[in-house]
């Protein structure tokens, strides 16, 4: 009979699996639990790394953990290629944040004057300097910025690496799913589980659908902009994320909603803003629509550590719109966590004791409410 793990891992998405190959690279013993890995809002996401242009007003410690994040990327990139010999699709381009009109423009600085005053990377750009660095963008762009440092990755080739890199280093994914945490056996267990984390912890992990469109190239060619685009577009918030292989994602809504069935209403104001900025995008291929389910919280940070009043088991949920960019630095803390039993200081304002009645009792306990909602990503 095989012995106790010294680690569980509920949950193969992008953190789970990471969260494993980090304990498993440290000598722990790992199992993994999940029936469909990476079929999670990993399979929807579109895999930007942009703590610039995801830093909005009140977020301040998430900003901080998003920026710590996207700065262990480049290695984290490197190793693990080096140890799977996958490309994952790491690009480094950058991101131009535009606005289509007046008021578009308008909206988008109010967001770029806080991020410059938070002392972020934004380089403000004329519409002649944008077409510079994007012919293809519409005449219509009024103007824009660029945040150099916001990458990004391909999260369907990076979950796969992710699940070789594990296994290669020893950890065991066990195809099903976990219905109780005492059903689970080791020495600690981390609830890595999405959506499923509410059920599974009590903690306040609600779903956020989210609907994308993927487009092609014509032609089997690379799209004809290298930058990921940030827009707003006639009050229209959207993203293009470019990839190599000539694929687009065009992305996308925030519903409070439940069900993953794609609206032709959503495809409609998805395609028409993509559009209205890359007027290319008109004659490519729609190759994919669909929706998925982000793992959201009440402050809109993740929940990270030990659960209160429930020994051995650590949470790694509640990522959101940033499950990507967050994947690094949330394998690194917890299973630094794990392996030392010292907390790292950039836990502190993501634990799930937050959301106890005494701590959130607490004025100023916990990450920040941000003073409004966002619909990118």
């Amino acid at each position: 009979m095989l012995s106790r793990p010294d680690v569980a891992v509920v949950g193969a998405g992008p953190v789970g699996l990471a969260i494993a190959w980090r304990c498993a690279t440290r000598g722990l013993r790992v199992v993994v639990h999940d029936p469909a890995p990476g079929s999670g809002a990993s399979h929807v996401a579109a895999g930007m790394l942009a703590p610039v242009a995801e830093a909005y007003f009140g977020e301040h410690e998430l900003t901080g953990l998003l920026t710590a994040s996207a700065a262990r990327w480049p290695a984290f990139a490197a190793e693990l290629t080096a140890a799977t010999g996958v490309d994952v699709g790491y690009r480094t381009e950058g991101t131009l944040m535009v606005g289509l009109t007046t008021d578009d423009l308008a909206e988008a600085r109010r967001l770029w004057a806080y991020q410059q005053r938070i002392g972020l990377p934004v380089t403000p750009l004329r519409p002649s300097a944008l077409r510079d660095r994007e012919p293809a963008l519409a005449p219509r762009v009024r103007g824009g910025a660029l945040a150099a440092t916001d990458h990004q990755v391909d999260p369907r080739r990076l979950v796969p690496a992710l699940r070789t890199a594990a296994e290669r280093a020893g950890a065991t994914l066990v195809p099903a799913a976990v219905r109780r945490l005492s059903d689970v056996e080791a020495g600690v267990t981390v609830v890595a589980a999405g959506c499923g984390a509410a059920a599974l912890t009590g903690l306040p992990v609600r779903p956020v659908k989210g609907q994308l469109v993927r487009l092609r190239a014509p032609g089997g060619g690379a799209p004809g902009f290298r930058h990921v685009i940030r827009g707003y577009a006639d009050g229209e918030h959207v993203y293009l994320v470019p990839r190599s292989d000539g694929e687009v994602v065009v992305g996308a809504t925030v519903e409070e909603r439940t069900d993953t069935d794609v609206s032709a209403g959503a495809v409609l104001r998805l395609l028409r803003a993509a559009v209205d900025l890359l007027p290319e995008l008109a004659e490519y291929d729609l190759v994919e629509a669909l929706a998925g389910l982000r793992p959201g919280t009440p402050d809109n940070a993740p929940i990270l550590g030990p659960l209160p009043g429930r020994p051995g088991v650590l949470a790694a949920t509640g990522h959101h719109r940033h499950g990507i960019v967050l994947t690094p630095v949330t394998a690194d803390l917890i299973a630094d966590l794990i392996s030392t039993g010292t907390a790292d200081p950039l836990l502190a304002p993501f634990t799930p004791a937050r959301f106890t009645p005494a701590t959130a009792a607490r004025s100023g306990s916990g990450p920040s409410v941000p003073e409004e909602e966002h619909t990118w990503n």
